[in-house]
């Protein structure tokens, strides 16, 4: 079975005996798997599903790091991949991309290490206040990130569903149809939420504004 794997090296499966980045120095010569291909091809052969930890397990762990710090992080890391590959039957082929999926996971194992949470975002918006903005990042997730600085204390009073929906859009630049796929939601209620967390965060910032946002 494949089991809880250490987040600093890969889990100890058997070798697809492929190049480390094919895309690296010559023209692909034969199509390279989507992670749908890959999973797909896990359910015959569990020692593919490898191939999923090498390509997002450095995303995800950042991912946890950032919200319940490095080293709870390191021990979700392998807890987040081991359910993944038990529930990787259902995962759904029309999705070329596994990590919204895996995203969607960490969401739910990171809700039972909420303490701390609002420190360590505060850690983390003052570091991406200094940061170069990507200029592959939309106007909105811009937006909603350039709030963080001063609101990152009210994050962690948002209702549990406006709050994995704002972290994952601007902290992790998923696309609504992404955060969408991560939440298992419709994308009219993704959207719904993101504006609905705006609203409470501005509120922050207006005259006279709340100085902190309730739960409901």
């Amino acid at each position: 079975m494949y089991g809880p794997a250490s987040p600093r090296a890969r889990p100890p499966i058997v070798s697809l005996g492929r190049e480390p980045n094919p895309l690296i120095g010559k023209k692909r010569t034969m199509s390279f798997p989507s992670d749908a291909e890959v999973i797909g091809r896990s359910l015959g052969e569990p020692e593919a599903f490898g191939l999923i930890y090498d390509r997002h397990a450095p995303t995800v762990l950042r991912f946890l790091g950032r919200r319940a710090g490095a080293e709870v992080a390191e021990g979700l890391l392998g807890e987040l991949f081991r359910i993944a590959f038990e529930r990787r039957k259902s995962f759904d082929a029309s999705r070329a991309s596994a990590l919204p999926w895996l995203y969607g996971i960490g969401a739910n194992l990171l809700l039972k290490h909420r303490r701390g949470e609002a420190r360590r975002l505060r850690a983390s918006a003052r570091m991406a206040a200094d940061e170069t903005v990507d200029r592959r990042a939309s106007v909105a997730a811009l937006d909603a990130r350039a709030l963080f600085p001063r609101v990152a204390d009210a994050i962690e009073g948002l209702p549990d569903g406006e709050r994995e929906a704002l972290l994952l859009f601007a902290w992790e630049d998923l696309s609504y149809r992404s955060v969408a796929e991560a939440l298992e939601l419709p994308i009219g209620t993704v959207r719904s939420r993101l504006n609905r967390a705006r609203a409470r965060l501005r509120e922050l910032l207006e005259p006279g504004g709340k100085n902190k946002v309730t739960s409901r």
